[in-house]
């Protein structure tokens, strides 16, 4: 091997939190990992993402890095309440209450404090969050990070990936060998075009100019409470801005009308000042804008053999609900554990099937949630009505009830409960059905906890006050909340694979109805794969299919037809 060729068990394309995150967690399992990007160690990344769901920062928590994530962003104290106004600056028509930091874990009033886990979510922007992953990940053993470097194209056979990386500044081109790769390498990924996979669904739902400007002086002109997130709503133009430090920096979303097609049809600095509120003598300065397209876009498939797509490569949808960034990271740690349980061993290469199996039709789901928000969000600024500015009665009985209705559409978005814990898994290899119940609907804010095979384990806190999760093994865990149910089967079965198999001994009275059932299978990433009274009576079988291994489950089955034992499959 020359200096010019390296060799990894998996090879990401793109540092950015997705990609980020599936190093951390792929380095967790013992899994080395090289990770090719084309800035600059540290360089900083654009204004994105805003808000960390609690699905992720549950897994953070897993990772070692939750807490640091709540230290940083927004003042502790500042809210992070969600305020409809005419203008940033002028008279507020409602408000979605939200818990500073600081009251994040204690605040128990209000749409988003009630959140059924050790984690609710966290409202940071991109430009905190990612370094923090960034700094946390380059510490990782196992982790090799080759900033200002191109992917360039690859090749795969049976055993891996070669894949060719160009060294940006010095030109040297690199051989990566890999058993696997995953894409995470944006919307515009190359990965994604070497499969050759298709983005299909909607091209443009909304145009947007976003601007993030420093503003010292707009904090104190804004009346009342401060909000980390501000609608504004006026015929003039409408548009949303966030409080990114707290104190002067702020990112305003300019959303063009149906009628305003191109981007430089506006006038950036005229829209900035009606959605503010402000005259012309308002001085800011703009740090950077960028000008964007919400779309509606899926690919129609998130892997090529070895090759695998996550985030922004595998979708992109309009970003209401925060979920652009989350459903990436939730992509990342579906795919991770699986990538984990081939190269340690124990899992079979089959098992990777139930990566686009589960998250494909989920990204269907919740994209379809966000588009169908952004287009009843289209309607209402196209509603907003002449005389909401208006003085007196008749304007404040107007803004009362626009407020209303804003409060009504919104509050499943910022506090989506639904998209947090209601997804589930159908359709899978490796999650096994029971036959008793289908798992139950969600919307974007409303979910039903429930234990049926693909659900979301519904959480609750262990007698020793460890989350239930914190106990959760590195591949499968099995509560058991009847002591006298034998499973030393089972455990010897996935003994024989290798295959991590944690027995939990549930001793707290608090448990949620839900669990019904004596024994249930829960997978890493908190899926429940299995549940039943009784262990089944084939475990090995049984541990065949949560390996991925159906195969050897049909062989067996056929073999015994063969004897006259069993009908055949």
């Amino acid at each position: 091997m020359n200096d010019t060729t390296l060799k990894a068990d998996v090879l990401i394309i793109g540092a950015g939190p997705v990609g980020l995150t599936l190093a951390m967690d792929l380095a967790s399992r013992g899994v080395s990992v090289i990770v090719c990007e084309t800035r600059r160690f540290a360089e900083p990344p654009n204004v994105k993402c805003n808000h960390v769901a609690s699905r992720t920062m549950e897994q953070f928590r897993r990772l070692g890095v939750a807490q640091k994530l709540r230290d940083a962003g927004l003042p502790a104290d500042y809210p992070n309440d969600v305020v409809f106004r005419t203008t940033v600056t002028g008279t507020e028509l409602t408000r979605i209450p939200i818990p500073c930091r600081r009251d994040r874990y204690t605040e128990t009033e209000g749409p988003d404090a009630w959140w059924p886990t050790p984690e609710p979510p966290h409202r940071i922007n991109q430009i905190y969050l990612e370094p923090i992953l960034l700094k946390h990940t380059a510490a990782l053993p196992g982790v090799q990070l080759l900033n200002r470097t191109q992917f360039a194209g690859f090749t795969q056979d049976r055993e891996g990936v070669t894949a060719i990386a160009i060294e940006m500044d010095s030109g040297v081109t690199r051989s990566i060998r890999c058993r696997y790769m995953v894409g995470c390498d944006g919307g515009s990924s190359m990965v994604r075009k070497q499969i050759g996979a298709k983005l299909e669904g909607t091209a443009v739902i909304q145009r947007v100019q976003s601007t993030f400007i420093r503003a010292p002086q707009l904090r104190d002109m804004i009346p009342g409470k401060p909000a980390w997130s501000t609608y504004a709503m006026n015929p003039r133009r409408c548009g949303t801005m966030f409080a990114i430090d707290g104190h002067e920096t702020w990112l305003v979303h300019n959303h063009l009308n149906a009628e305003e097609p191109e981007f430089d049809s506006v006038d950036r600095d005229q829209a900035l000042r009606d959605i503010l509120g402000v005259g012309a003598d308002f001085q800011y300065e703009v740090i950077s804008k960028e000008d964007w397209i919400g779309r509606r876009l899926v690919a129609n498939r998130f892997r090529d053999g070895r090759v695998f797509l996550a985030g922004d490569a595998a979708h992109l949808w309009v970003p209401y609900a925060g979920y652009g960034m989350n459903a990436g990271i939730a992509d990342a740690l579906n795919l991770s554990w699986l990538l984990g349980a081939c190269v340690q061993g124990w899992g079979d290469e089959a098992m990777l099937d139930a990566y686009e199996a589960e998250r494909q039709p989920i990204t269907e789901q919740v994209s379809n949630f966000a588009m169908d928000h952004a287009q009843k969000m289209i309607r209402a600024r196209r509603a907003v009505p002449q005389n909401i500015e208006a003085p007196g009665p008749e304007g404040d009985a107007l803004r009362a009830d626009i407020g209303s209705e804003a409060y009504a559409l919104n509050v499943q978005q910022f506090c989506c409960a639904g998209l947090n814990f209601g997804y589930f898994y159908t359709g899978s290899p490796i999650i096994i059905a029971d036959g008793e119940h289908t798992a139950p609907p969600y919307s974007m804010g409303d979910f039903t906890p429930s234990t049926v095979p693909g659900c979301r384990a519904p959480h609750f806190w262990l007698a020793d006050g460890r989350s239930l999760y914190d106990a959760f093994g590195p591949g499968y865990t099995l509560l058991r909340f009847d002591r006298s149910v034998d499973v030393r089967p089972l455990e010897r079965a996935a003994q024989s694979y290798n295959m991590p198999l944690t027995v939990l001994d549930i001793e707290t009275a608090e448990v949620p109805k839900v669990y019904a059932h004596r024994l249930v299978l829960c997978r890493a990433d908190q899926h429940v794969a299995w549940r039943g009274a009784h262990l089944p009576f084939d475990v090995y079988d049984f541990v065949a299919i949560l390996r991925g291994d159906a195969k050897r489950v049909r062989e067996r089955k056929r073999a015994l037809a063969w004897e006259g034992v069993v009908a055949a499959a």
